[in-house]
């Protein structure tokens, strides 16, 4: 299946495209580390464009990922085409996750790609590709060694394709989730020393997904102790203010289990508990 070009690119754009399918193209067997986000979608796309039948897409499945979000991959995938594959990851009795230093991101890709590196040896002895794109080598991001270490291939990020270029193709070839929230592993709304449970990530998941389900779409509920704290992007904090139902958002929450629900005033910053941290 080709996917066809539905709305103009810049020439910068039009060349990354090209160039994101020849480099796929050229792989034997792929299997896309795919977690649903529009990253690693539009890898998935093109790899099931180029590749048919030799590429596959695998979710690692675990408490640091929200079940709604598993739905979400599972249906992309099936829009796209691609086979679709799930494993389990525990990373969660994993020390070096659990307990949240800040390279935990380390230790839960490498358990990810421990168990991707063996379904791509099945599947034809298959690179394994991930949507790790530009701007993510400027970031904080301990994972991407562990996925370096694994022998990972990041397509984006090879051919020096950024956030804002991975949108507008997935928008030009119809992708309907190109606009889609970024979503990291749930873990990054705890602060680095607070230990990390299936409880605390499932509490921080019915949290997001009912906000969501209120129609505010890009949010994070930082869990701190017991204390939760949402995060809006500051242009919607008045919406929030004044269309929410206070009442049921407390009772739910309280029911989930955190004893006290604060706005953050600052707005959404994405990687809000790691800024601090020097990248250099």
């Amino acid at each position: 299946m080709f996917f066809s070009q539905l709305e103009s690119l810049s020439e910068l754009e039009l060349r990354q495209l090209k160039l994101l399918r020849e480099f796929i193209k050229d792989v034997d067997n792929a299997c896309v580390a795919f977690s649903g986000g529009v990253d690693s979608s539009l890898v998935a796309t093109i790899a099931q464009e180029q590749l048919g039948s030799k590429a596959i897409a695998v979710t690692g499945v675990s408490p640091s990922l929200a079940p709604y979000l598993l739905k979400q991959a599972r249906l992309q995938a099936t829009w796209i085409g691609i086979h679709h594959e799930e494993c389990q990851t525990n990373e969660i009795n994993e020390p070096n996750y659990f307990k949240n230093p800040e390279n935990r991101c380390f230790a839960c890709k490498k358990e990810l790609h421990k168990h991707l590196n063996q379904i791509a040896k099945r599947f034809h002895n298959a690179q394994v590709l991930d949507g790790v794109n530009l701007d993510d080598l400027d970031d904080f991001r301990p994972g991407i060694n562990a996925s370096n270490q694994a022998g990972v291939i990041s397509p984006l990020a090879e051919l020096k394709i950024d956030k804002k270029s991975i949108r507008s193709i997935s928008k030009s070839l119809g992708l309907p989730w190109w606009d889609k929230p970024a979503q990291p592993c749930l873990a990054s709304r705890i602060p680095f020393g607070e230990e990390i449970s299936s409880k605390r990530l499932e509490q921080i998941a019915l949290a997001e997904e009912w906000i969501i389900n209120q129609g505010f779409s890009k949010v994070r509920v930082r869990s701190q102790g017991l204390s939760a704290r949402i995060e809006l992007p500051a242009n919607e904090i008045d919406s929030f203010l004044k269309n929410i139902e206070r009442n049921q958002l407390i009772k739910y929450f309280l029911y989930l289990g955190f004893h006290s629900i604060s706005l953050d005033l600052e707005g959404f910053i994405s990687g809000k508990l790691t800024r601090d941290i020097k990248t250099d």
